[in-house]
């Protein structure tokens, strides 16, 4: 088997993928456009319109560009170009703008910000995002020797780095930054929304479970009463004093009773769970809360019952739910506060019976639990006809209170709402920890260091002394003819002034002549460049000096 043959195998089965490939990416791009929006068509349109107007126009006017016409308008539209690609390729927008600006005589620094921030924004891998970054510099560097070749040894390099560090690098960690930071804030949001989704979930359960109780209580009362119903109809039946007509009627209510027992039985008697185990329902009752407190007394908590009012009878769904306020009250206390002193208050008002529980501060912060029994309370509080309240108290401690009425009053197609009452549902997320904690770090060092380097290397530019620096008296004094020795000895000597190029923008050299290039000391700062001032020499004589303005 040939070794193309071979190539050919082990490509064939990928060949279908690289076929579906093109068509799957202009797919997913055609989707993405189709989402445009024109909030978005003009902020495009805006920033188009901005760079052309701090990168194009001015060159145009000043005259730096000496375009005009239909190559203006084709400089322009490739500036468009290559911004408007960064939407789709940021990496290869920020490499083509890098090359394009540092490599032509007057470029637009405006783009290459713009493309590195859109990079940096854009590109998610660590990997890429690093590799986008060292070839931009490789080609900074690459156009930046060859637009400025005057600009070499250390000078050069720090002037280099500088404005690569400020143009690309910042710009780039700026954008990655709030990449990150976008990206993070729409985790946590999705989190918020997740937690706030099951929450929901688990406090409809609670109040399902809340009901089923309800309903099981029900069952036992009402199943009671039928099945009492049942036997006294059955002893009425063996009356030998009734009729006839009234033994089949006293029959009938004994039949229809025990066929309501069953129906009963069917239809609520399923709500039982098997996990949880069965309690005498009747004891269950506001009257048995002494007996509830007795029995928290002896399990060592510090509790005290006090009561008021003339007691009243009460349906049977509002006492089950005095009882288990009471019930819930001291068991949040004794999970949340032990120690504390808790107060458990039972109160016939005139018009409705009051029911808290209040407890001491703790003599320890506990994290808080997920509330959800304080959920199901609430629901068969509701469900009663009555209000619940739950909350901290001002000087410290934790108050269950409920004011439940003397009738049955409840509406049962009352639903609560979907919001979260109570501290058990309400949705706090917490902090974010680990990596997520962590999270747009390395951007922000990466940044700060960029900014160091940057402010260093303005700051090491600008302290480098311009000692070769020819008055205009000098100048004047140095004559066409003077020997070479002679004017090197009056010309300043000493580091050669921080200019990257003092050469390009003067007139060619003489022919076999060797020119030394000096800075003027008057200089006009409304000109377009720097005062520079040449003196050619040839076979040891001085046979030209002239001046020009070097554009920086």
């Amino acid at each position: 088997m040939s070794p193309v043959t071979s190539v050919v195998q082990r490509l064939r089965p990928v060949l279908p993928d690289l076929r579906e490939a093109p068509a799957a990416f202009l797919r997913a791009h055609a989707e993405r456009l189709g989402q445009v929006t024109p909030w978005r068509v003009g902020r495009e349109v805006l920033a188009v319109v901005v760079l052309l107007l701090l990168d194009v126009f001015p060159g145009w006017v000043s005259g730096d560009w000496r375009a005009s016409g239909w190559l203006l308008i084709a400089v322009g539209a490739g500036y468009v170009a290559i911004f408007l690609s960064r939407l789709l390729f940021p990496a290869l927008a920020l490499l083509a703008g890098t090359w394009v600006v540092f490599s032509a005589e007057h470029g637009g620094i405006a783009m290459v910000v713009m493309l590195s921030y859109a990079a940096g924004y854009r590109i998610a891998p660590w990997q890429r995002a690093l590799l986008t970054g060292v070839l931009a510099l490789a080609l900074h560097m690459f156009a930046w020797g060859m637009s400025t070749p005057g600009l070499s040894g250390p000078f050069g390099q720090w002037v280099m780095l500088t404005v690569y560090g400020m143009v690309v690098a910042l710009p780039f960690l700026v954008g990655r930054y709030a990449a990150q930071r976008n990206a993070l804030v729409s985790a946590l949001q999705e989190r918020e929304e997740r937690v706030v989704r099951e929450r929901r979930m688990v406090s409809r359960q609670v109040r399902l479970r809340e009901r089923n109780r309800i309903a099981q209580d029900m069952h036992d009362s009402l199943g009671h009463r039928l099945s009492l119903i049942s036997v006294h109809a059955g002893a009425l039946a063996m009356d030998g004093g009734l009729g006839e007509r009234q033994r089949e009627a006293v029959q009938v209510l004994r039949s229809a009773a025990l066929t309501a027992m069953e129906e009963l039985r069917g239809v609520i008697g399923v709500l039982r769970r098997d996990e949880e185990p069965d309690e005498d329902q009747v004891r269950r009752t506001v009257d048995a809360i002494d007996e509830l407190v007795d029995g928290a007394r002896r399990a060592g908590v510090r509790v005290s019952l006090v009561r008021g009012g003339q007691p009243v009878p009460l349906p049977a769904k509002v006492s089950h739910a005095a009882y288990r306020i009471a019930q819930e009250g001291l068991t949040n206390a004794n999970k949340h506060a032990p120690g504390a002193s808790v107060q458990v208050t039972v109160k016939y008002e005139p018009d409705a019976l009051v029911v808290e529980v209040r407890n001491n501060p703790p003599r320890a912060k506990l994290p808080s639990g997920g509330g959800f029994g304080l959920v199901g309370l609430g629901e068969r509080v509701r469900l009663a006809g009555g209000m619940l309240h739950v909350g901290e108290l001002p000087a410290g401690g934790f108050r269950i209170a409920a004011v439940l009425p003397y009738e049955d009053t409840a509406a049962a197609g009352d639903e609560p709402s979907d919001e979260e009452p109570t501290e058990g549902e309400a949705s706090t997320p917490s902090k974010p920890t680990g990596i997520r904690k962590w999270a747009g770090v390395g951007s922000i060092v990466l940044a700060g260091i960029v900014v160091l380097v940057v402010v260093g290397g303005y700051t090491w530019i600008g302290s480098q002394p311009i000692t070769k620096v020819v008055s205009e008296e000098l100048y004047d004094s140095i004559a066409v003819g003077q020997s070479q020795d002679e004017v090197m000895a009056r010309l300043p000597g000493g580091a050669e002034p921080p200019l990257g190029d003092i050469k390009s923008d003067a007139e060619p050299e003489p022919p076999g002549a060797r020119c030394e290039y000096r800075v003027a000391d008057v200089q006009t700062y409304s000109s377009r460049g720097t005062k520079i001032v040449r003196f050619c020499f040839a076979n040891g004589t001085l046979v030209e000096k002239n001046t020009h303005l070097q554009g920086m």
